[in-house]
Order: C-alpha cells, then sequence, then structure tokens
C-alpha cells in the first residue's frame, strides 16, 4: 500500500462570499459551511469562529479536532463514518496543513471534554494553540445528556468531520505544496536489507472502555469495544480509519487529528529501511473485565512474535483502568522475547506521590511519561472565551470541580481558572508530540 499525502500549508483563514483555498488562503463562506453543519437536526445553534496562534482566547469546552482533508480518488474522508466502507491507506489524499477545525459546545461540556488557551501561559500546553483553528461552536437539542458527566457528543462529532471534509473540497484539482509518501512493501517481500535490521512493531491502545455504542473510538466505523487486537497498516491509521472517541480525561485523548498526523507513526516510517524495520501496527484494545484485558495481551504478544518483532512501541490512550491493559500487554510482549518500550501519561496526584501507574511490573522497565495528568494549572482571565467557560467548573470536566475546600472553584469570578491538566485538550498528546520534558532534582 502507497499513500501519499498531499499538504497544503494554510497561511490564514478568513470569511468571505465563497468558500475557497487560493495562495495559502483559506476562504469560508459562513451561511454555506453553516448549512453543511445544520444537516443533522439535532444541531440547534451554531456559528464559525476564527482563532488564532497567540489570540487571547480560551476555548472550553473543547470535544474534538479534525484536520480538513480530501481524497482524490473519491470516497469519503473517514470511511465508514461519514461515507460507505472502503479501503483507507491507498492512493493520495489533499490536507490542510498547520490548522484544524475545533469542536467547542456553546453550553455544555462533560467528563471528556477540554480547553485550549491561544495565547499566553496557557498556550504551551497544547498542540493546537499553535495552528490556525476554525472553531465550531454549536448547541444541540440532545437534552438527556446536558447534564451527563459522559456525553456522546455525537451530533457535534459529526458536524466537525461533516465541516471538515467540506472546507477540504477546495482543495480539488489543486497541486499541493509538498508530497509526503508512506509506503511499506508487504513483510515477506522484502529486501534482505531490510530484514537484517530490527524489526519493530507499534502496538496502538485506543480507548474501548464502554460497553453502550457511541463513546468508543471507531475503526472504519466499528466500536473499537467489540473488536479483538487486529494487524493493520500504518497508512490506514494516517488516512481516517480511526476516529476519535467520547470518553477519556481530555489531556489523555488521541483526536482524530492526533490519528490523521500520528508522529509515532510517521517517525517510525522515518527510521525504517534506515535503523529497523518496521512491520506495522497492531491495533489493540482497552477492556474493562480482567479475563478481556488478558486475552488482548495474548492476542498482541502472539501476533508480535508470528510477525518476527524483535522489539514493540506500545502506546496507551488514556489512564487509571486501562493501566492494565497497558503494563499487561508490555509484560506479555516481554515473555513473548520481544524488547518493549511504553509510551503514556501517569497520574501521581497532586502532590506527587502517588504511584504513577494503577499497576506496574519490574518487566515494564522502559516507559516514557508524556505528562503528569494531576499537575495543577493556574492561568488569568482571557479576553475572550469561546464556548462557556462555568463548564470548567459545572460540568465535571476530568480536571475541573464546583468546589473544593482548599481551592475553591475552577472557575474564579474574574475569570482565571485553575484546573488540573486532565482538562487539557490533548494536552499531554501521547501520539507523540507533547511539547513537556522531565526535570530533574
Amino acid at each position: 500500500m502507497k499513500l501519499e499525502l498531499g499538504n497544503f500549508h494554510v497561511e490564514d483563514i478568513e470569511f468571505g462570499d465563497e468558500t475557497t483555498f487560493n495562495d495559502g488562503v483559506l476562504t469560508i463562506n459562513k451561511e454555506e459551511a453553516l448549512e453543511v453543519v445544520y444537516k443533522d437536526e439535532h444541531i440547534t445553534e451554531a456559528d464559525l469562529k476564527i482563532v488564532k496562534p497567540g489570540d487571547m482566547v480560551r476555548l472550553v469546552p473543547v470535544k474534538e479536532a479534525i484536520e480538513p482533508r480530501y481524497r482524490e480518488e473519491g470516497g469519503p474522508v473517514f470511511p465508514g463514518v461519514t461515507g460507505d466502507l472502503m479501503q483507507a491507506g491507498d492512493g493520495r489524499t489533499l490536507a490542510m496543513k498547520d490548522m484544524s477545525v475545533l469542536v467547542v459546545g456553546k453550553h455544555w461540556g462533560g467528563f471528556q471534554d477540554g480547553l485550549i488557551d491561544m495565547g499566553g501561559e496557557g498556550a504551551k500546553y497544547t498542540y493546537f494553540s499553535q495552528l490556525k483553528n476554525i472553531v465550531l461552536v454549536a448547541d444541540t437539542d440532545e437534552e438527556f445528556e446536558k447534564h451527563e458527566q459522559q456525553k456522546k457528543n455525537h451530533a457535534l462529532r459529526w458536524a466537525g468531520m461533516r465541516l471538515s471534509e467540506y472546507l477540504g473540497e477546495t482543495l480539488k484539482d489543486q497541486e499541493p505544496d509538498e508530497v509526503e509518501s508512506y509506503l511499506l512493501d508487504p513483510i515477506t517481500k522484502r529486501s534482505e536489507d531490510v530484514n537484517s535490521l530490527p524489526s519493530v512493531v507499534m502496538v496502538m491502545q485506543p480507548q474501548s472502555q464502554m460497553e453502550e455504542p457511541g463513546y468508543n473510538d471507531l475503526n472504519y466505523g466499528w466500536d473499537t469495544n467489540k473488536m479483538l487486537p487486529t494487524f493493520m497498516h500504518p497508512n490506514e491509521v494516517l488516512d481516517g480509519a480511526m476516529i476519535s472517541g467520547s470518553f477519556m480525561p481530555c489531556s489523555s485523548k488521541w483526536s482524530t487529528y492526533d490519528f490523521q498526523n500520528f508522529p509515532l507513526i510517521k517517525r517510525l516510517y522515518k527510521e525504517h529501511g534506515e535503523t529497523i524495520n518496521f512491520l506495522g501496527i497492531i491495533m489493540s484494545n482497552l477492556n474493562v473485565a480482567m479475563e478481556q484485558k488478558e486475552r488482548a495481551a495474548q492476542f498482541v504478544a502472539q501476533m508480535g512474535k508470528s510477525l518476527g518483532a524483535d522489539a514493540a512501541l506500545v502506546t496507551e490512550e488514556g489512564y487509571g483502568n486501562p493501566d492494565a491493559d497497558y503494563v499487561g500487554c508490555l509484560v506479555a510482549l516481554e515473555d513473548a522475547g520481544i524488547k518493549t518500550v511504553g509510551v503514556s501519561n501517569e497520574a501521581t496526584g497532586r502532590d506527587g506521590g502517588s504511584q504513577p501507574l494503577v499497576t506496574l511490573d519490574p518487566k515494564a522497565d522502559a516507559l516514557v511519561s508524556t505528562g503528569n495528568v494531576s499537575d495543577l494549572i493556574e492561568l488569568p482571565p482571557m479576553d475572550t472565551v469561546i464556548g462557556e467557560l462555568e463548564a470548567l467548573a459545572r460540568d465535571g470536566l476530568s480536571g475541573g470541580w464546583e468546589d473544593d475546600e482548599v481551592l475553591g472553584s475552577s472557575v474564579k469570578e474574574d475569570g482565571s481558572i485553575i484546573m488540573e491538566n486532565n482538562s487539557m485538550f490533548c494536552g499531554d498528546q501521547i501520539a507523540g508530540w507533547s511539547p513537556k520534558t522531565m526535570k530533574e532534582y
């Protein structure tokens, strides 16, 4: 499979009479774009805003981020989700770089939603402050979800995907600024030089713990709670096969944008044929019952061994209960003779004194931490809030609270905030582009 990503660098975004992309400028007809949003009858209010790096703007509750794209040979950008099921990862897809579509609730947030500051001190905590963003801020008539801590956010998330495809269509018949090519020969057809290198497989554990449909990450539209570990071509992940879910404390999430651009996958590609033989991806899952966790770990280890992997890189979306899947997978791979490195964030408590992962094992001795979900973050008021600031305290966002006997509310009367890193939108970037570093004492 050969995937070509034709990249168009977006230098500016503006509203205008027509939706076009010319000379690096994305112009959006707001009225026409909102018609695409309102195709779902559950959307009751919607508006589009433009935010850019350095703007003194706070966005909350942020629900999703998506990169606008267009599939040159036809078909949906997200097969099995926004259109018919088809093979992803082969052919040419055109992509808008240096920007994203952000989906923000006009009022109601939940456990899985987060916050982005585009400027000031808070901007350093999330990658999305570095992008030019078209923000869909909207509300729905999904009354049953308003006061639920867990929200599926279906209408808003799907509206974001439709909007992204609508914007991506402006790239049709244009020549990209650059083309990234991703090609892996079949495992049994590789050259002697490549086969002589250490063979590495990547294991991805997307969020899939919810047994009720509508919350979990999707694989070609398939609820990942229902799947067993599956061998996938990395091009599929980069080309729309994976969709972010609506469950997981927000700093630990993989947005759809993260799947589309997964830096760890791209780095393994860069090393392929030079320092490693990149075998591909085992797409696993995160389960609830211990028996399910053990079964998945056995499948992963068997697949890694059957593929001939010398080493594995395991990435976990989330923390807490999923740590048992994560560490169990690391141990099973090590027991199979496969040297394994894990990448995740950690939860050490506000004082830093708690065990960083729920379960640990001496065999899990090569771990990369992308951040501590429990870190307290204090940020001053911002000039503008898109969404509703009170959602951070009121609606059970995983890093916010309505009242604390010591710290008070997460949202202060002057608009300043205090929260755990938990609420920073995709802040720990387990996908591989965390800006955080370790500090030695």
